[in-house]
């Protein structure tokens, strides 16, 4: 996992290819004139959602990990808490959708403040709950750009 500013994306673009365009798009894109909903980066291979939600309690939220694709989750306004665990240390608690590629999952984790600005990458093997309120529910605006493993 990675948890860093946006200002510094450029120096996680040597990870690779798709890692870059997915931070390039992050740098270079003003998210206000930006419908929600998915948008193309890369075809399959590079592409980003752009979510206007409510946070929730963390009671209200779950731990999911992603097979295919590494999540680059960027706030851009607003915060939420997002908590991180290796997938090891939790258990699933639904089948994984192979078509969407979530994996439901139970256990206990890490959790961490996300301010605008900043963006946390998370890998296959880093389960993750995204969504949850700092003190109480409030909207927040964000990006999750998934980028294909490999």
């Amino acid at each position: 996992m990675i948890l860093d500013e946006l200002r510094n994306a450029s120096l996680y673009r040597s990870i690779s290819p798709r890692m870059a365009q997915a931070l390039d798009f992050l740098q270079k894109t003003d998210f206000a004139r930006l419908a929600p909903g998915r948008h193309p980066v890369d075809g399959e291979s590079v592409f980003a959602l752009v979510l206007h939600l409510e946070t929730k309690p963390k009671k209200a939220a779950f731990w999911e990990a992603h097979r295919r694709y590494i999540d680059v989750q960027y706030i851009f306004e607003g915060a939420e808490r997002m908590g991180r665990a290796d997938i090891r240390a939790l258990k699933p608690s639904a089948e994984y959708d192979a078509e969407k590629d979530p994996q439901k999952l139970k256990g206990r984790g890490d959790f961490f403040t996300v301010p605008a600005g900043t963006f946390a990458i998370f890998w296959p093997h880093d389960g993750h709950m995204p969504d949850v309120a700092v003190k109480e529910p409030k909207p927040v605006k964000k990006v999750v750009v998934k980028v294909l493993v490999g």
